[in-house]
């Protein structure tokens, strides 16, 4: 018989609560397990020392039985000191474009770069005008109010 140490649900519609239990893996979710082995609340806050309560001694029993814990029990036996921390998965690269769109953002940040940098040489050619012109003669208008 496979043990595996998991989490089945309890609690009320949008307030979730687990118990974490030994359970033989043809089991379902929810149903029938072996021993309770502790809780996790995950409505309460991550500092919160009943968030995960787990009863030590009897883990380290099943662990030695061969009972495998799942992915997310895995995590809390290692910040407890149970059992090893398990290695920290790479997110998968589903969600990066494809090469045609990746070639397409090259071209158009290039374009963007060069855009950018024709605006800045534009600028930079009217302030050195602006400086180098003599000063403008003053309007109809100034010379008017100056009589």
């Amino acid at each position: 018989m496979a043990l595996k140490i998991r989490l089945a649900r309890a609690g009320r519609k949008k307030r979730p609560f687990y118990r974490i239990v030994v359970a033989d893996v043809r089991a379902p979710r929810d149903g029938r397990y072996i021993e309770k082995l502790g809780t996790y609340d995950p409505l309460l806050p991550h500092e919160d020392e009943n968030r995960v309560r787990l009863v030590a001694e009897r883990v380290t029993h099943w662990l030695g039985q061969g009972a495998k814990p799942s992915a997310r029990v895995a995590k809390f036996l290692g910040a407890a000191g149970l059992a090893p921390t398990p290695e920290v998965r790479e997110t998968p690269k589903k969600s990066a474009p494809g090469k045609k769109a990746q070639a397409l953002l090259a071209e158009r940040a290039e374009k963007e770069e060069a855009a950018q940098a024709a605006a800045k040489e534009a600028a930079q050619a009217a302030a050195e005008t602006a400086e180098s012109a003599p000063a403008q003669e003053p309007d109809a208008e100034q010379e008017a109010k100056a009589e």
